[in-house]
């Protein structure tokens, strides 16, 4: 079965956690496509997330459409969630495993790590909490090592 999708992509995951794909038939219309559009895609992004806080899934589509006339956004997956209600983290891979235990310096670590496999190259980097986070005293592990 033939791939609907270019065969090149780049996707950059911002501060927020937002994940931003720019896709290309070739390289050089991968070049071009970054070097015309890098400024856009940074402030559609930024007012993209605003409204994701600000107004939800319906404001933030109007963010991207407006920007960018040909996307259309469409809701099959859900965003990277950094604290859903009830507590946790997900990731583009689902719900992410909270755990904690100790650390190699003595303390404790508490963080959430991604579901995927050991070994897979899209797995997502673990979020460690910080001890001197609010999360710190709330975090419920789904696992203590």
């Amino acid at each position: 079965m033939a791939s609907t999708e270019a065969p090149i992509s780049i996707t950059v995951k911002t501060a927020a956690g937002s994940l931003v794909t720019v896709r290309a038939e070739t390289g050089e219309q991968l070049d071009q496509t970054i070097a015309l559009s890098l400024e856009s895609i940074k402030s559609a992004t930024q007012e993209l997330e605003a409204a994701v806080r600000g107004g939800g899934l319906q404001a933030a589509a109007a963010v991207v459409t407006a920007q960018f006339p040909n996307v259309q956004v469409v809701n099959d997956t859900p965003p990277f969630s950094p604290a859903p209600i009830g507590g946790g983290r997900s990731c583009p891979h689902g719900k992410m495993t909270a755990l904690q235990g100790p650390s190699k310096q003595g303390g404790i670590y508490k963080g959430y790590f991604c579901p995927s496999a050991q070994g897979d190259l899209t797995k997502c980097k673990t979020v460690y909490v910080k001890e001197n986070s609010p999360e710190w005293n709330t975090f419920v592990p789904d696992r203590v090592k």
